[in-house]
């Protein structure tokens, strides 16, 4: 008898499970080699597909980068919103640098793409500075309260809250490649540093060659 006959037949992918798997390839092979270093052939040829189904699915490179980039900015945002639960400053600003953290540890290839600038005119989803401003401006009302309570200029939230939205990021940039130390050591350094500065501000800060 053939053992031909005894193969388990494959079974075809439907529309939405093909359409995953190229998303999830296109995510690895933008994160190991960038847009420019990724083809429509190398997408295809590790997802086991022809080159014509990847057009069929995204339109070409250009798409499947887009959604690509599109899903890791919604999943950062989402870790991000979710871990704002608690009512006290210090807490919060502790879950904000955890959850930037995790996301870093969890979903490397993720941030990998979306640290990378995006390719010029290719802005959908935004560059890394967009995403950041996104996520600042969820921190912003936490800080503009506070600084309301202790009699600082609120209209400075922003400032304050882009610079900390930003230390951690390029922090967590940083601590993608050397992963030392634990990333609750990481989150406690940087809490430290924010914290301890922000409860000694000068609410008319100037630079010392200026007084």
């Amino acid at each position: 008898m053939n053992e031909d006959t005894h193969r388990t037949p494959k079974v075809r992918m439907t529309g939405k499970a093909r359409r995953e798997q190229l998303l999830d390839v296109g995510r690895q092979l933008f994160a190991e080699r960038g847009y420019d270093g990724t083809s429509v052939e190398e997408v295809a040829s590790r997802a086991g597909v022809s080159k014509p189904v990847v057009y069929e699915h995204f339109g070409g490179k250009e798409g499947l980068y887009a959604v690509v980039v599109d899903r890791e900015v919604g999943r950062l945002l989402d870790t991000f919103t979710n871990a704002l639960t608690g009512d006290n400053p210090r807490l919060l600003l502790e879950q904000a640098t955890l959850a930037m953290l995790t996301y870093v540890e969890d979903q490397a290839d993720g941030f990998r793409i979306l640290v990378r600038e995006s390719p010029v005119g290719l802005e959908k989803g935004g560059g890394f500075a967009t995403i950041i401003s996104d996520i600042a401006s969820q921190v912003e009302h936490i800080l503009a309260k506070q600084f309301k309570a202790r009699g600082f200029e609120t209209k400075l939230a922003p400032l304050y809250s882009q610079a900390l939205v930003g230390m951690v990021a390029l922090t967590g940039q940083w601590w993608l490649d050397n992963r030392k130390p634990k990333r609750d050591e990481v989150a406690a350094h940087l809490v430290n540093l924010a914290w301890n500065g922000l409860s000694q501000l000068d609410q008319k800060p100037r630079l010392s060659t200026q007084r």
